[in-house]
Parts: structure tokens; sequence; C-alpha cells
């Protein structure tokens, strides 16, 4: 059976690194709506609330990850594409090695700084305690975290597609069973979400490092997890940190954008939060999805990129983009349809479940232009253009989604919060084309000049 990159089918191509991709992102989105249907059944509109003011925390942790498993794809899959093999193992030891190191420091920092870190996530009085039981098991998971969210990204540079899907689904299945246990069966509340949550990360980092222990010991020439192969580089780090610095900004802007947000939604109220708590959670799958499929062709961007053939990067594109835009319109027409009984799957309040159906129609709006803007971030990232990538994540969440909120509120209250993310995300889309238009123009130029023909990659 060839390799994914020596697939000549760019749709089946696609599909074969696309859809573990997604389905690995989609069991993510499972447990993390598992953690919320359980902590819903305590019917605390506070309880609600802690969970949905948590979740950027929990993605700014993640994003650390992202600084070593999306910067070392980006650099593995070039040099897989230039058939330096030597360097992608070094790569590959030292990004693990520094994930590790990092996630001992957000713990102890973490456990430092807990009650500032649930006020500036937008904590108050009616659900600091419960905001601060979920973080302090979350600060103690953050080792396994970041080891279980980066080795995703360098398995799939591998090519060890199959393996970084189980890795994902192994976790998020042992989180929801014992979301059940610590939540429904023992009342743990907040704290036994985040600790179920801690423990299944645990457990998908056991089963990455057992992997990459095993292809070790069978002479994989690729891996190796020694700390006698420890070896820093100038050149290598500064390829996977200017890559996975932009990478990791990108979800602490998104994160950041998030606590903004919540804190508008604050001023209505803990009920408005937990509304707006389960629409996002109902949004987050066509997001997660979007998300999966630019990951998932990114390393098949990054390898031809590295071989000359720009000709199949064109298509990886324009395939990746025209699956993900259907995807999103198809979740659209679900949401305008089935809005308000997706949200009664997880309140039981008439008026909160209403409230929050028009949330998710609204949400939904934006969801056929995350194909555009998750494919042509995942370009960037995948062509070392570190810069270009975090320019348009600075854009979506910082320079046009937060004045956006700022002024939508005053003009239209909660109802304009909420529409703030559909009216930005359409304008960026648009954006997102025209740079990436400009991009493939010049990209051509240079092969050309590098002598690269048209064809080689058909």
């Amino acid at each position: 059976m060839t390799t994914v990159f020596e697939e000549k089918n760019i749709s089946k191509a696609v599909m074969r690194v696309g859809l573990p991709a997604m389905l690995g992102q989609l069991t993510t989105l499972i447990y993390n709506m598992a953690d919320t249907f359980f902590v819903s059944l305590t019917k605390e509109p506070a309880m609600i609330a802690a969970v949905t003011l948590c979740t950027p925390i929990l993605l700014i942790i993640m994003s650390v990850a992202s600084v070593f498993g999306m910067g070392g794809n980006s650099v593995i899959a070039r040099m897989l594409g230039e058939n330096k093999d030597k360097e992608v193992r070094r790569t590959l030891n030292f990004c693990m090695y520094a994930m590790v190191f990092s996630g001992v420091l957000i713990l102890a920092a973490g456990v430092l700084f807990m009650e500032t870190v649930a006020r500036l996530s937008g904590a108050d009085g009616e659900n600091m305690g419960y905001t601060c039981d979920y973080l302090k098991y979350i600060f103690l998971g953050a080792p396994f975290i970041i080891i279980s969210n980066g080795a995703v990204h360098l398995f799939r540079s591998l090519g060890f597609i199959k393996e970084s899907t189980i890795g994902l689904a192994l976790g998020n299945s042992i989180n929801i069973v014992f979301d059940f246990v610590f939540i429904v069966l023992w009342g743990w509340g907040t704290a036994g979400a985040a600790l179920a949550t801690s423990f299944g990360f645990f457990c998908s980092a056991v089963y990455y490092l057992f992997c990459m222990i095993r292809a070790e010991k069978k002479g994989n020439r690729l891996v190796g997890l020694s700390p006698k192969a420890f070896s820093i580089g100038k050149e290598m780090v500064c390829g996977v940190v200017s890559i996975g610095i932009p990478g990791a900004l990108i979800t602490v802007l998104l994160s950041v954008s998030n606590i903004v947000l919540n804190n508008f939604i604050g001023i209505y109220g803990s009920d408005a939060v937990a509304s707006y708590g389960i629409a996002y959670k109902v949004d987050m799958v066509p997001i997660m999805l979007s998300v999966g499929l630019s990951q998932g062709a990114a390393p098949l961007v990054g390898y031809y990129y590295g071989a000359g053939k720009t000709d199949r990067v064109e298509r990886v594109m324009k395939t990746s983009v025209a699956y993900g835009m259907i995807l999103g319109a198809a979740f659209l027409a679900l949401f305008c349809l089935f809005g308000t009984n997706l949200a009664g799957v997880f309140l039981h309040d008439g008026d909160l479940v209403r409230q929050a159906g028009y949330f998710i129609r609204i949400l939904g709006l934006s969801a056929p232009m995350l194909g555009i803007i998750n494919m042509v971030t995942s370009y960037f990232q995948a062509l070392g253009a570190a810069v270009k990538s975090l320019l348009i994540t600075v854009m979506r969440n910082a320079v046009l989604f937060i004045p956006a909120v700022i002024l939508f509120n005053s003009m239209w209250k909660l109802n304009g919060v909420i529409a703030a993310q559909p009216a930005v995300e359409t304008f960026l889309a648009v954006i997102c084309i025209w740079v990436y238009a400009r991009d493939g123009h010049r990209e051509k130029q240079t092969a050309e000049k590098k002598g690269y023909p048209a064809a080689a990659g058909k």
C-alpha cells in the first residue's frame, strides 16, 4: 500500500489524512461536550458557566503543545519531502522533551496563581468556587495535556495517521467514562469534570509514548526518544519555534477573544453565560471538524512544497477548501432547522433552551467560512510562512473580533455580542481568499525559477 504522500489521487489523499484528523477532533469535542452534558445534569447554571469560563484556559494550555507539535509538524513534513531523515529524528526528539519541560512549568505556575487566573477568565462570586475546582485538576494534568496534544501533530507529520487517531479516541473515551463516574455517580461536579479530562489526556500521552518506543525498537529511523539523542541546533529550534509560536498564538488569541466575549456576556448574568456556553459547544462541532480537516491536510501541503510539487499543493488546497465549505453549509442547515432541539439536550429551563437555540443559529452562519479560513491558515503554517498565518489569526481574534464585540454590544446588546463572530469570519474569509491567491501566484513563479516544472506533481 502506498503511503499517503505517494497517493496520486488528491481527493483520496486528502480523505486519508483528513478523515482521521477530523475523527480525532470529533472525539475531543465529544469529551468536551460530555463535560458540559454531565455537569448540566446538576441543573446548576453556575456550574455550566464555570466550565464555559475555564475552556479558554484549557485551550491556552493546549496552545503550548502547538509550539512544538504544530511547529515540529511543519518542519518534519518538509524535511521528509527533502529526504532528511536524520534531521527528522533530531527534531522529533527535541519537540517531545520540550513539551515535557513546558508542562511541568505550567503545572507549577497554575497552582500558584489559580485564583488570579480564575478572576481573569471572568469568574465572580457566584461561580468562583466551581471555576477554581475545575482549574486545579486541569493544571495538575498540564504535562499530559501538552504531550498528548503535541504528539498528535507530530504523528501526522510522520505518517502515523492511525496511531494519532487511536490516541485521541482512547483518551477521550476514557474521559467520557470517568465524567459519568466522577460527576453522576460520585457528585464531584466541576472538579470531577476536570479530573476526568486530565486522566484521559494522561492515558493518551502514555499510549503515544508507547507507540514511539515500539517504533524505535522496531528500527524506525525517524523515531528516537533516548536522552542521549537529545540535541539542540539553532537552525532546527528556530525552525520549530518560528512556526510553532504563531500556531500557538492562534489558540491563545482565540482564548483571549473568548475571555473578552465571556466578560461581555457575563454582564447579562450566569444564565446568559450558560446559554452561550451551550451554543458555543454545539457550534464547536463544525469548527473542530474544519480544524481537523485543515490540520490533516497540512502535512500534505508541506511535503509537496518541500518536494517542489506546487501543482499538487494547489490541488490539495482547492479540494480541502471545497470539502470544508460543503461541511460547513450542511451544519448551517442543521442548526437552522434543529438549533433549539440541540440546546434542549443540555438545558432544561424553557427560556434558556430558546435563547441557546437562537444563539446556535446565529453562530452557525459562519460555518461555511471556516473551510476557507482554517485551510489558508494551515497552508501558511505548512509552508513555514509563520508571519502570514499569524496575521490572519491576529486579524480574526484581535483586530476585527474584539472591536466588533464592543461595537455590536453597544448597538444590539447581547444579541449583538453573539453576532460578532459570523460577521467577522465572513469578512475574514474574503481576505483569506485574496491573500492565498496572491501567495499562490508568487509560489508558482518561485518554483519555476528553481526549475520545478508545473507537471512535476501530476
